[in-house]
């Protein structure tokens, strides 16, 4: 029978008009809020380290293959603000509130705010943090599974994005060592 699954209408109905202060978060939730939104919060810190760290190697970069570097260096600060602002509507969104404080933000950050000297120091440090993302992020998928699908969407397509800017970075360090 279609449809089997699904709650009857009027359930639906009904639910929906229970703690409708409460917006995108129904009884259908099933993750601890508290904890998704530790989460989120850490992973926005992590995002705003990685925007701070990126624009600084992006005005500091300097040598023979800066202009290249530089631009990938702006082109990923900006994909992180992006990360960081998605990130922040979603806690929004499940009543939470982003922490922008800068008091803690890099003991928050799962990723370091490391300068690097050099080209060469900027790039590896990038990847680094890149790379933490990546094995942060992926856990917190796992740990979302099924109790919240939104976010763990969310958090996935970040995550194919940082993959990315690994990849960008780590063939970047490989042309320059060449």
């Amino acid at each position: 029978m279609p449809g089997a699954f699904l709650s009857d209408i009027q359930t639906l109905r009904k639910r929906a008009r229970e703690h409708i202060a409460q917006g995108a978060v129904t009884p259908g939730y099933h993750a601890d809020r508290g904890v998704v939104l530790r989460l989120l919060n850490e992973a926005l810190a992590t995002e705003i380290v990685c925007v701070l760290r990126y624009k600084r190697h992006y005005f500091m970069a300097q040598g023979i293959h800066a202009e290249g570097v530089a631009a990938e260096f702006l082109e990923h600060a900006n994909d992180e603000q992006q990360h960081a602002d998605q990130i922040a509507a979603r806690i929004t969104q499940l009543g939470g509130a982003p922490n922008f404080s800068p008091d803690g933000l890099t003991t928050r950050s799962h990723a370091e705010y490391v300068e690097g000297d050099t080209l060469e120091e900027m790039i590896k440090e990038d990847l680094i943090a890149e790379r933490i993302a990546i094995d942060s992020y992926r856990e917190i998928v796992a740990y979302l599974a099924d109790k919240d699908s939104t976010t763990r969407r969310l958090m996935e397509e970040i995550l194919a994005k940082e993959e990315e800017h690994a990849d960008d970075l780590a063939n970047l360090l490989q042309d320059l060592n060449h």
